[in-house]
This record gives structure tokens, C-alpha cells and sequence, in this order.
């Protein structure tokens, strides 16, 4: 990327000894008047602007003032052959990025502007980045038009200015995350962090340290102190996924802290004041966990002041089509293809199917019908086997037998060879529709004995 500079310097043999020197490396531009340099800035986009202090009876601060009001990300560099502490200080104040007096050091010029470059770079990305998560996190993330989808709309229109603990339920793959973030992120606490906790992937021995952090020497290797996600998270908002998967413990460490609003790391007497807002979630029936005694209820009941329940896809049908679009728009943008849609007969099998796994498998089977489809419009062919063959998976067993008392391996080997042969021996279909990897379903097949032709695995 070629950077863009302009300089603005009413004196002609500077203004010319300096696009001598810098039009080889940049492009540059130049304004012997703030008139000329207020045109040019309208006209073009520039990355940094070399200004000097003086430029005819203007004031280079005033101007410089009025630059970084119209265009904020502008880098300036004050140039003059008055320099002064006094005049530097002003310069930084008003948001200048460096000071440089004349006559120039050529090195020294370069080596400035390769910082500018660099904190424009950085600009830029903070700027992209910022712009790239309110986007992805608005409830257009979230896709949908059903009376259930509208329902969520409506409750998470009405949490997301709120601190009240939200425990969002739902099966897995329904999008509970994405509602999470769209609550934090169209809230008031947008500015600060949104943390996850996973609470099932997190072995129950480092949970509490993951969560509440620990002090130095608090055991073998703690050559250090290190905060915890509740700390992390501080003034911002803390996610925790898989909530049912607490332990009892743990759940009871959990409770303190949101009843105290402070928590102690390992290790150490001193209690940290926290301002997190606690958001859950599970896949998991909490009141039956509750009822059997494997759920504090007195945690449910403060971390489940208002529940956001997500219904599951096969509930929501007619917002499939428009999911499919959604997740090809977002495919062609990350895979580089133009696929322009699906066929309405693969469109009419994707409806029909049940999705056991969500709006997550939906994605997933849009993700496998875009990597093997190379036409314009994804076809049923392009499909997962499960969702292209309607029998797939759901025809009774071929003898009308029952599994009941049949051995697991005797179970596992029929369900590969009925796969295999509604994908036609297609390895990658099969263990794509039985979630395995295909190295897994080739040694299966040998390990089971499975006929098969050897070109075939």
C-alpha cells in the first residue's frame, strides 16, 4: 500500500525539495495555502499531512485544529523553523502526531513517517475491527422472521440496556452465543469486554482458576499472579456457556460472588470488587437438574431472573430459506465462490429435514454443498447425505428385527454399511453424515470387516 501524504508548507522550495525526496516512496501531493490544502483534502484521501506552523498570516495550530476535526484519522506532523517547547506542547495538545523542525533531517523524516505509517496502519484496523463487531453482533447476526424469532427480538430489545443475570436456554446449535453477544454488544456495556467461560470444556481442576484467577506462589508454578475471567471481564460482561455442567462446588463459589459482587483468586486473602454482568447458557433442562439435586437452586434462581429461551430450527421452518441465503452470502465471502442460490428442489429437501443439530448443522450443510458444488446454484447432489436422501438414516432395518439386545458393535457395524450404501460408497459423505472423520470410518470398516471396494476407501 503506497501512503498518501500531503504537504502543506507556503515556502515553494521546500514544498519541492520534499516531493523530491518522499514521491519515490509515497505518494504526495502538495498546498502552498490552507485554501489549497482544505480542496485537496476534499478531493483526495490522504494519509498523513506534513504542516507547517506558519503558512502566510494562518496559524498552523489553528489549522491543524480545524484538520483533525474534519478528518480525525489524519496523522499530522508539524514542521518549523521556530521550534519551541512552548509550540510543541500546543501542537501535541491539539492532536498532532510528532514535531520536526527545519531544516529537515532526511532520516529522520523517513523514519517519522514510517511511525505514522504505522499508527495509521493500526487506525485503520482498530476502525475496521470496531465497525466489523457492532455489525456482526447486531440482531441482523441473527436470522430469522418467524413469530419465535420476533419474540426473541422483542426480549432482547428490552435486556440489553440491563444488568439482570439472562440465562439463555435452548438446544445446541439454536445460537445462544450469537444471542449473548447481541445482548452485550447493542448494550451499555458494548465499550468494554465480552468473555466466555465454557464450562464443560474446561476440566472441573482449573475452572475455579480460570474463573477467579490466582496469586503468585499459590501453588507449584504460579511464578506469577494471573486474573481470572471474572476480573477480565470487569465492567463488562461475562459469559458463561454450559452453566449445567457447574459443579456443585463450584456452583457454590459462583453464588458468593454474584451475591458479594467480589471475588478472592487462589491463594490470596484480597477480595476484588467486580461490576460484571453475568449472562448463561445450556443445552440442559436446569429445573429437572434442580429437581434431582444436581443444580443449586438457589444459583438457578439468581442466575435466571429472566430466561431467553431459543426455539430449535425445526420449530421456525420458514426462516430456512432465508438462512441458506445468509450462510451463502457469508460462504462466497469466505471461500471466494459465486454461488448465486440453491435449486428449489435442494431448497425443498433442506425444509423437509429435522435438523438435529440446529441452525449450526444448517450452516455446516451449507458450508459441505459450497465446497463440492462448482455450478452456479448448489444442487441436491451437492447436499449431505442425510438431508439429500429423504430415506437416509430413517428407513426400518432391512430383516424388520429390533435393536433391543443387539451388542453396540453389532449396532455401529450396520449403521456404516446402511450409510455407505445411501452415499453410494461416497467415503466422505459417510463419515460427513455419521460425524466422524473419514479416518475414523476407514478404520471402522476394517476393524468391522465391512466388504467394500479397496478403490472405494
Amino acid at each position: 500500500m503506497t501512503y498518501r501524504i500531503l504537504i502543506l508548507d507556503d515556502e515553494t522550495a521546500i514544498r519541492r525539495s520534499l516531493s523530491l525526496a518522499l514521491s519515490p516512496h509515497y505518494h504526495v501531493k502538495t498546498a502552498g495555502t490552507v485554501e489549497e490544502g482544505r480542496q485537496l483534502l476534499q478531493q483526495d484521501r490522504f494519509d498523513v499531512c506534513l504542516l507547517d506552523l506558519c503558512i502566510g498570516a494562518d496559524n498552523g495550530i489553528d489549522v491543524l485544529r480545524e484538520f483533525k476535526c474534519a478528518y480525525p484519522n489524519l496523522v499530522v506532523i508539524m514542521i518549523t523553523a521556530f521550534g519551541s517547547i512552548h509550540s510543541s506542547v500546543e501542537a501535541m495538545r491539539a492532536g498532532a502526531f510528532s514535531y520536526l523542525t527545519k531544516p529537515l533531517d532526511l532520516d529522520e523524516l523517513f523514519v517519522m513517517l514510517e511511525q505514522a505509517a504505522a499508527y495509521r496502519r493500526l487506525v485503520d484496523q482498530v476502525e475496521y475491527l470496531s465497525t466489523e463487531l457492532e455489525n456482526r453482533y447486531q440482531l441482523g447476526e441473527i436470522v430469522g422472521r418467524s413469530p419465535q424469532m420476533q419474540t426473541v427480538y422483542k426480549q432482547i430489545e428490552r435486556l440489553k440496556e440491563v444488568d439482570s443475570c439472562v440465562i439463555v436456554t435452548g438446544e445446541s446449535g439454536t445460537g445462544k452465543e450469537l444471542v449473548a453477544r447481541a445482548l452485550h454488544f447493542n448494550g451499555k456495556r458494548r465499550s468494554q469486554r465480552f468473555v466466555e467461560v465454557n464450562c464443560a470444556a474446561i476440566p472441573e481442576g482449573l475452572l475455579e482458576e480460570e474463573m477467579f484467577g490466582h496469586a503468585k506462589g499459590s501453588f507449584t508454578g504460579a511464578v506469577g499472579s494471573r486474573r481470572g475471567k471474572f476480573e477480565y471481564a470487569n465492567h463488562g460482561t461475562l459469559f458463561l456457556d454450559e452453566i449445567g455442567d457447574l459443579s456443585l462446588p463450584l456452583q457454590a463459589k459462583l453464588l458468593r460472588v454474584l451475591q458479594q459482587k467480589e471475588i478472592t483468586p487462589i491463594g490470596s486473602n484480597e477480595k476484588i470488587p467486580v461490576d460484571v454482568r453475568v449472562i448463561s447458557a445450556t443445552n440442559r433442562n436446569i429445573r429437572e437438574l434442580v429437581e434431582a439435586g444436581g443444580f443449586r437452586q438457589d444459583l438457578f434462581y439468581r442466575l435466571g431472573v429472566i430466561e431467553l429461551k431459543i426455539p430449535p430450527l425445526r420449530e421456525r421452518k420458514q426462516d430456512i430459506p432465508l438462512l441458506i441465503s445468509h450462510f451463502i452470502k457469508r460462504g462466497n465471502k469466505e471461500m471466494g465462490k459465486e454461488i448465486q442460490g440453491i435449486s428449489p428442489e435442494a431448497q425443498k429437501r433442506m425444509i423437509a429435514y429435522q435438523y438435529p443439530g440446529n441452525v449450526r448443522e444448517l450452516a455446516n450443510a451449507i458450508e459441505y454443498a459450497m465446497v463440492f458444488c462448482d455450478r452456479p446454484v448448489i444442487g441436491v447432489e451437492d447436499l449431505p447425505a442425510q438431508i439429500s436422501d429423504p430415506g437416509f438414516g430413517g428407513s426400518p432395518r432391512s430383516d424388520g428385527g429390533s435393536l433391543a439386545g443387539m451388542p453396540l458393535w453389532e449396532v455401529e457395524k450396520r449403521a456404516i454399511e446402511e450409510t455407505l450404501r445411501c452415499c453410494a460408497g461416497n467415503i466422505r459423505r459417510t463419515a460427513e453424515a455419521l460425524q466422524i472423520s473419514d479416518k475414523g470410518l476407514r478404520n471402522k470398516i476394517k476393524e468391522y470387516g465391512i466388504r467394500w471396494k479397496e478403490e472405494e476407501l
